[in-house]
C-alpha cells in the first residue's frame, strides 16, 4: 500500500472515531440530562396533589456575567451546574408567582397551617435558600423585595466570608444588612457551623456513627454564633447533603425548633413530619414541573 492510500485510510479512521466519540458524548449528556429531570423534578406521586406546601431551595442565584459563564463552561463541579439558577431564570420565577398569584408564606406560617386543626386547602410556596453566598445577597433579595416575598437563609455560621465551592459567601456585616433591609420578611436558619463537607469517600461528615457528639457541638455553636452576630435564636435548621441519622435527627428534635429542612422531594401536606421537611431544588430541571403544579 502506497504512502497516499495509507494517510486516506488514516483519515477515514480518524473521522470515523470523531463521530463516534461525538455521538457518544452525546448519549452520554442526554442520558445525564433525563437523570437529572428525574432526579430533580416533582416525583410522580405528588403530582396529582391539589393541596399542599412547596418549599423552594435555591443555592445560588448567579448573575450573568462573562466569568460565570467561563467558570461553568470550563468546571465539572456540580455546584455550578445542579445549585444555581440565572438571576434573569430566577426574576421570571418571582414574577410567575406574583403573576399567577401564587400564595408565598413565609416558614411560620407554614409550621402554623401544619400544626393547626384545620386542613391545608390550596397551593403555598415557601422560598429558601441554603448557604447564603453573595448571589443571595446581592441578586436574589432585591428581587424577592419587589414583590415582598418572606424568605428563609440558611447560614453555614463557620464559614461566612469564606471562598468555597465555587462561591463567596456572604459575610457577616452582608448577612446583617440584608437582615435590616428585609426585616421581617428574613428568616435565619442554621446550616452548621463547620459540618458542610464530604469525607474521603464523598459522604457527608457529620453522618459518620462517631460524628454524632461533634455533630451536637456544632450545632450548639452555630446556634450561638448566629445569635452573636445577628440577634437572632434560629428556630430551624437544614441538612447539608439531605437528610441526617436516627441519632442527630432524635437530638433535633429535642432542640426546640420549628422545622427541620431536608432535601427529599416532596410537598408538605397535613401530615407531614416537619422534623423531615420535603423541599425541592430549584434549576433547569425541576421548574417545569414545579410550574406544572402550581398551574
Amino acid at each position: 500500500m502506497n504512502s497516499r492510500r495509507l494517510r486516506q485510510w488514516l483519515l477515514i479512521g480518524l473521522l470515523l472515531t470523531l463521530v463516534f466519540s461525538l455521538g457518544w458524548t452525546y448519549h452520554h449528556q442526554a442520558d445525564q440530562q433525563v437523570h437529572a429531570q428525574e432526579s430533580y423534578a416533582l416525583p410522580a406521586r405528588y403530582r396529582q396533589l391539589k393541596d399542599g406546601i412547596m418549599v423552594f431551595c435555591y443555592h445560588r442565584v448567579l448573575a450573568d456575567t462573562v466569568s460565570t459563564k467561563l467558570a461553568q463552561g470550563l468546571s465539572t463541579n456540580s455546584q455550578l451546574h445542579e445549585f444555581n439558577v440565572p438571576v434573569d431564570k430566577f426574576a421570571e420565577q418571582m414574577k410567575f408567582l406574583h403573576d399567577h398569584h401564587v400564595k408565598v408564606i413565609s416558614s411560620q406560617q407554614m409550621t402554623q397551617m401544619v400544626h393547626s386543626s384545620r386542613p391545608i386547602r390550596g397551593k403555598y410556596v415557601v422560598l429558601s435558600f441554603d448557604d447564603i453566598d453573595r448571589s443571595v445577597s446581592d441578586n436574589a433579595i432585591p428581587i424577592m423585595q419587589k414583590y415582598g416575598f418572606p424568605f428563609t437563609a440558611f447560614v453555614i455560621t463557620g464559614n461566612t466570608g469564606e471562598y468555597r465551592e465555587g462561591s463567596q459567601m456572604a459575610t457577616w456585616r452582608e448577612i446583617q444588612r440584608a437582615k435590616a433591609i428585609a426585616g421581617d420578611r428574613m428568616t435565619l436558619g442554621l446550616h452548621t457551623h463547620n459540618l458542610h463537607h464530604l469525607n474521603a469517600k464523598f459522604q457527608p461528615i457529620f453522618t459518620q456513627p462517631h460524628y454524632t457528639g461533634k455533630f451536637e457541638r456544632d450545632f450548639n455553636r452555630s446556634r450561638n454564633e448566629l445569635r452573636a452576630h445577628t440577634g437572632v435564636t434560629a428556630n430551624s435548621f437544614a441538612y447539608p447533603y439531605g437528610s441526617g441519622t436516627p441519632a442527630i435527627s432524635h437530638f433535633l428534635n429535642q432542640q426546640n425548633l420549628s422545622w427541620v429542612a431536608t432535601l427529599n422531594s416532596g410537598i408538605v401536606t397535613d401530615d407531614t413530619d416537619l422534623n423531615e421537611t420535603p423541599r425541592l431544588i430549584v434549576n433547569q430541571e425541576s421548574w417545569p414541573s414545579i410550574r406544572t403544579w402550581l398551574q
